[in-house]
C-alpha cells in the first residue's frame, strides 16, 4: 500500500507541474524575475568584453544568441566571432571554445551554433553553404552542404533537422521549409511559397521601405527602415517548431499552423483565431519621417576602400529614395499575426505580438497548449532587463527562461546570461 501512495503522489505531481506554466499564463500578467542565483561571480566585463565590438562604427555587441544542451548548460554565440562562450547549468562561466580540426587547428567559421543533434553541434551556413558539425568538446566532425539561404534550423527527433530556407529567382522569391537527413545531407522540403518580385524589388533601390547600395569597390551595404519589409516576399518568414514529435510551421503573415509528422506529412492546418493588425498611412509616414531624421543624424560608414566622395554619394541617394518614398505611401500595410512563436518546456507555444510601443517593455502573448489548443492571452512585463523577445534569445528549460538580456540599471557592460522564474500576476 505504500508503495502504491509514493506512485499515486508522484503521478500527482507530474500533473500539476505539467500544468504550471499555463496555469501562470492564465494569470493575465507574467513578470519574468531574475534569479539572483544563477550566473553569480562571472566578471561580465570579461565574459562578454565583446560586447563592445563595433562594424563600420555601429555597436555590434547584443547580436549574439544562445542555445542550451539537455544538461541545462548554455553556449552563447557571437556574431563574427570565431568561437563561442560556455557556461555551466548554474550560469558560471567556464571556457571560450572554437572549433579545431583533425589537425589540432582552430577553423575560421564564424556561425552560430543553431542546436544539438546526437550529442552533435551544428552551425548555420557560411557564405559558401556550408553547415559544419563538431562535438562538444570542439572537435570537427563532418560539413554538410546546402544549396540555398536559411533562415532558421532547428533539430528533430529522428536524426534529422528541419530548415527555413529562401532563395532568389528571376522573377520570384521562393521560401520553403525543408527536413534535412544528418547523414546523408538528403532533403525533402515540406512547405513552400512564391512571391513574385515586383517592380520595387527591379528598381534601382531593392524594394519599398527597404535599400541595397552597391558600392564601385568593396561591397554593398543594406539598410531598411521600416519595421519589415513590404512586398518582397522576405518579410515575416515562417517560424518552425519541434511539439511533442511533430514539426509545426507558423506563417506569420496568414496566421496558419501547420502540423507535420517528422516524416513531414501534413497532419493538420488550422488559422489562429485572433484579428491581426494594420499599421496606418499616417503612422507608416511618421514611422519614415523619423526614419529619415535619423538617417540625417547618424549615417556612417567607412572602409579602407571607400572614398568620402562616395560615402557622400551613399548617403544622398539613399537619403533621397527615402525621400521619395515618403510620397509614396497612400495604402495601410498588414501587420503579420505574431512576430514570434517561443516553445516553453511544456511544449506550449507562445506567439508574441509585435509590441505597439517601443520601449514599453510589455509583450502580449497568445498561448497554444501542447494539444494545438488555444487556451488564453497573457502579458509577459520585466521590470530589471530590457526583454529581446525571440527564440535566440530566450530558451525554455525546467519551467524557467534562459535569456541573453541587457540590465536596465547598472554601469559598464549591460549584457547578462540570466535565468528567469515565471511569476503570475493580476495586477
Amino acid at each position: 500500500m505504500k508503495h502504491l501512495i509514493v506512485i499515486v503522489l508522484a503521478i500527482f505531481s507530474n500533473t500539476l507541474c505539467a500544468q504550471s506554466l499555463i496555469d501562470i499564463y492564465k494569470n493575465g500578467t507574467v513578470k519574468l524575475i531574475p534569479d539572483a542565483t544563477y550566473a553569480q561571480g562571472n566578471d561580465w566585463e570579461k565574459v562578454f568584453v565583446n560586447y563592445y565590438d563595433t562594424l563600420y562604427n555601429k555597436p555590434m555587441g547584443e547580436r549574439k544568441s544562445i542555445i542550451m544542451t539537455s544538461d541545462g548548460s548554455v553556449i552563447v554565440n557571437h556574431q563574427y566571432r570565431n568561437f563561442y562562450s560556455r557556461f555551466d547549468p548554474n550560469g558560471k562561466f567556464i571556457e571560450e571554445f572554437g572549433i579545431i580540426n583533425s589537425a589540432g587547428k582552430q577553423l575560421n567559421h564564424t556561425n552560430p551554433i543553431k542546436g544539438v543533434l546526437n550529442n552533435t553541434f551544428f552551425t548555420g551556413l557560411d557564405n559558401m553553404g556550408n553547415m559544419i558539425c563538431f562535438d562538444f568538446t570542439g572537435k570537427y566532425i563532418k560539413t554538410l552542404k546546402l544549396n540555398y539561404m536559411t533562415r532558421d534550423m532547428i533539430p528533430l527527433s529522428n536524426n534529422k533537422f528541419a530548415v527555413v530556407g529562401w532563395v532568389i529567382w528571376a522573377t520570384k522569391f521562393r521560401d520553403f521549409v525543408a527536413v534535412v537527413d544528418y547523414d546523408t545531407n538528403e532533403e525533402k522540403i515540406i512547405w513552400d511559397y512564391f512571391t513574385d518580385r515586383n517592380d520595387d524589388f527591379n528598381n534601382e533601390h531593392s524594394a519599398l521601405f527597404h535599400y541595397s547600395y552597391r558600392f564601385e569597390k568593396g561591397g554593398a551595404i543594406s539598410y531598411t527602415t521600416m519595421p519589415f519589409m513590404k512586398n518582397t516576399g522576405l518579410n515575416s518568414p515562417p517560424q518552425i517548431a519541434l511539439v511533442k514529435n511533430q514539426l509545426v510551421i507558423t506563417l506569420p503573415v496568414t496566421g496558419e499552423i501547420l502540423t507535420y509528422s517528422i516524416d513531414g506529412k501534413l497532419v493538420s492546418k488550422e488559422k489562429i483565431t485572433w484579428s491581426s493588425n494594420q499599421i496606418s498611412v499616417d503612422e507608416q509616414k511618421e514611422i519614415q519621417k523619423n526614419a529619415i531624421e535619423k538617417f540625417e543624424k547618424n549615417f556612417m560608414f567607412g572602409g579602407s576602400c571607400i572614398s568620402e566622395e562616395e560615402i557622400k554619394k551613399v548617403r544622398e541617394t539613399i537619403l533621397q529614395h527615402m525621400k521619395d518614398d515618403l510620397n509614396r505611401i497612400t495604402t495601410p500595410i498588414q501587420k503579420p499575426y505574431f512576430a514570434s512563436v517561443i516553445k516553453d518546456s511544456d511544449d506550449n507555444l507562445l506567439f508574441f505580438e509585435m509590441p505597439e510601443e517601443t520601449g514599453a517593455n510589455k509583450f502580449n502573448v497568445w498561448v497554444y497548449n501542447d494539444g494545438g489548443n488555444f487556451v488564453g492571452q497573457c502579458s509577459f512585463v520585466c521590470d530589471d532587463f530590457n526583454l529581446s523577445i525571440t527564440p535566440s534569445k530566450m530558451v525554455f528549460h525546467n519551467g524557467y527562461i534562459y535569456s541573453l538580456q541587457t540590465l536596465k540599471e547598472t554601469t559598464g557592460n549591460p549584457l547578462r546570461l540570466v535565468r528567469f522564474k515565471l511569476v503570475g500576476s493580476n495586477n
